[in-house]
């Protein structure tokens, strides 16, 4: 199914019968990612609760439009509004990975009001250091300038390669082969302008704003993913109310590589909203 925001198609499924009574959970795939991603793990979830999976704009079955303004924090933040709107949402909680939590997280500062708690797996507020961060955006314009000159298989192969993403070899080949051929199906235009758009250096830095985000929030990591465990563990007192778990024997992708985990911290927030 999707909606319309500014000429842009987001593409939504429900993943379980949608009930007006229920509360609803929004989850947001990370880059390279589509709401598939999340299907392992929905039919686990508590059932008390909507599910809906969003492909982010430039990703699958949304649309990958050619002005990268479609793809900015603010825009990203209208997108899922137009959704919320649409279903007739009051509140919402969102379930976010990585770039998808930085989605969340612009939502969230932009409509307050629409959110009842937030659920981040390895995410980050931006970057505070100016410089930093300008390195940041001239090493993201980089890959999407590689994104543009090679072919959508050399680019998936380059970024699977991620030192990040080093936890997932302990995958089979076979699903190795399937995640590959799923990020594949990518747009080389959407991911290029998800990078100059919405990449970590561009969307500045949030963290200054996390005070006003009174919802409960859940800070999920991988114990193996040093990096944004450390950042997670900053992030935290950033907001007036949020626990940080982390997940034993699972790096940057945790509800990929450790599912079951990841499940029983997720229901056991939900339980308590």
């Amino acid at each position: 199914m999707k909606i319309v925001s500014d000429s842009v198609n987001i593409n939504f499924e429900y993943f379980n019968s949608f009930d007006r009574k229920r509360n609803t959970v929004l989850m947001l795939h990370g880059f390279t990612g589509s709401l598939d991603d999340w299907r392992e793990i929905s039919d686990l979830l508590n059932p008390n609760f909507n599910y809906i999976g969003i492909d982010l704009v430039g990703h699958s079955k949304s649309d990958s439009p050619i002005i990268v303004d479609k793809y900015i924090p603010k825009a990203l933040s209208k997108q899922i509004n137009e959704l919320v709107n649409n279903l007739a949402i009051k509140q919402a909680i969102i379930l976010g990975y990585s770039m998808g939590g930085r989605a969340a997280l612009s939502f969230a500062i932009d409509h307050p009001n629409k959110i009842s708690g937030l659920i981040l797996e390895s995410t980050t507020a931006g970057i505070e250091n100016e410089k930093e961060r300008i390195e940041r955006i001239r090493s993201d314009e980089e890959l999407a300038d590689y994104i543009e000159s090679h072919n959508i298989e050399e680019f998936v192969e380059l970024w699977m390669n991620k030192e990040i993403f080093n936890t997932q070899r302990r995958f089979s080949n076979e699903k190795l082969k399937n995640i590959r051929k799923k990020k594949t199906l990518n747009s080389k235009t959407g991911l290029a302008n998800s990078l100059r758009g919405f990449g970590t250096g561009r969307m500045g830095y949030f963290g200054s704003k996390l005070s006003h985000i009174n919802c409960p929030v859940l800070l999920i990591t991988g114990e193996l993913d040093i990096k944004f465990t450390k950042i997670n563990s900053a992030l935290k007192r950033k907001f007036p109310t949020a626990k940080h778990k982390i997940i034993k024997n699972a790096g940057h992708n945790s509800h990929l590589e450790e599912p079951k985990r990841f499940v029983t911290m997720t229901n056991d927030f939900l339980q308590n909203m």
